[in-house]
């Protein structure tokens, strides 16, 4: 009998039931409702989807800062340079521009070697202007230097320098020296105040100690010029001499035919003294022992007047053989006289008594002189003063 409330197996229906079966999270959802639980199962599926909604958006931010984070330190490392283990790793070629290196560190084929001090004697032109006081600044030595080593040229007298002359410069303070057949170390030593080891011991000499053998006859060839460092001598005078008196003029006649006969009587000075010119400042040498400048040059134009510094007599008027050109010596009676060189003319002549403040000359440039100038001396009769602490104030 044929059953037709149940199909066969694998039949059309059967298969069609099983499509219209729900699945488990259908039927477990089902269940939920019909237990009255579906609006709480949706309010909870909704928190936790925001949850992990909100737990997605953090962890993305997060990721897009640490990108960004990396990339920024990439950059300033990238700005900055490669770091120290890059630069020990990665090795830096050469420029090819050795200019490019900088300073350089490789060893010097030359040696700046430090300036020593001079041994050898040096030639200097006189300049116009030149004195004999700039030449020695110039070369760091002390006046006399230049005098004692140019006494051919200059006579010991600072007048004497002229322009274009060629003068001995010596590299060391002291004395220049012709060595003369006969001489000993001892005694020309003795002379010039040093010891003989100086002379010998001094490089620019070229002696040596064990070929010069005997300081008493030593091996030395006459006409060697010698050098004595700290060497000093006396200067030899060409002023004029001390002493010259109304009494005794005639001891100035080694001087010139200026000099004068003995005079009686006559003016005496008041014991002070007032300026020989108009203008109180100097133009030249100043008064100075050591280089044998025994006066002072006051500036004045040609013909400027030149006035007695005190009252006296006139022991000297002329020209004089030493440098002076025409020169007036005034005799003041009371230990002192008074000196005026280089005169362009003479108003007062031997004899003649003069007051105070009387002109007797006129400013020029004759003798040894470069330029006009008064050369003014105070002397007494055994030695000259500096006339800066007679004069009064400027």
């Amino acid at each position: 009998m044929e059953n037709k409330n149940f199909p066969e197996p694998g039949s059309g229906d059967e298969n069609k039931k099983r499509e219209r079966t729900p699945g488990l999270f259908s039927r477990w959802t089902s269940a939920l409702l019909q237990m009255g639980l579906g609006e709480s199962l949706l309010r909870a599926s909704t928190n936790i989807f925001s949850v992990i909604a909100i737990l997605v958006v953090i962890w993305l931010v997060q990721a897009f800062y640490r990108q960004g984070a990396f990339d920024s330190g990439a950059a300033a490392a990238q700005a900055a340079g490669p770091t120290e283990e890059a630069l020990a790793a990665t090795p830096v070629p050469p420029p090819a521009d050795p200019a490019a290196l900088g300073i350089s560190r490789l060893a010097q084929v030359h040696t700046i070697i430090p300036s020593r001090p001079r041994q050898e004697i040096e030639r200097y032109t006189v300049q116009e202007g030149d004195t004999v006081f700039g030449i020695a600044e110039k070369y760091g030595l002390q006046p006399q230097t230049i005098l004692w080593g140019n006494y051919g040229t200059l006579l010991d007298d600072p007048h004497n320098l002229k322009a274009g002359q060629s003068l001995i410069i010596l590299p060391i303070d002291g004395t220049y020296y012709e060595w003369q057949s006969g001489d000993g170390l001892n005694g020309v030593a003795k002379f010039f105040g040093v010891n003989p080891e100086d002379i010998i011991n001094y490089g620019g000499n070229g002696l040596d100690a064990a070929t010069v053998g005997d300081f008493a006859a030593p091996n030395i060839a006459p006409g060697s010029y010698l050098i004595i460092p700290g060497g000093k001598r006396e200067f030899v005078s060409w002023s004029a001499p001390l002493g010259i008196t109304r009494d005794n003029p005639a001891y100035a006649r080694v001087l010139g035919p200026g000099a004068c006969d003995p005079v009686s009587g006559g003016a005496v000075g008041f014991g002070y003294f007032v300026w020989p010119t108009n203008k109180h400042y100097l133009s030249g040498f100043d008064y100075s022992p050591k280089s044998n400048h025994w006066g002072i040059d006051i500036a004045g134009g040609t013909g400027e007047g030149v006035y007695a510094a005190d009252a006296g007599v006139v022991v000297y008027a002329g020209w004089n053989n030493y440098g002076y050109g025409n020169m007036v010596i005034v005799d003041h009676g009371n230990g002192f006289q008074s000196l005026y060189a280089h005169l362009n003319d003479i108003y007062r002549f031997c004899g003649q008594s003069v007051g105070q403040g009387e002109g007797i000359g006129a400013v020029g440039s004759t003798g040894n002189s470069s330029g006009s100038h008064l050369h003014f001396e105070i002397m007494t009769t055994t030695y000259k003063v500096n006339p800066w602490d007679y004069l009064p104030p400027p």
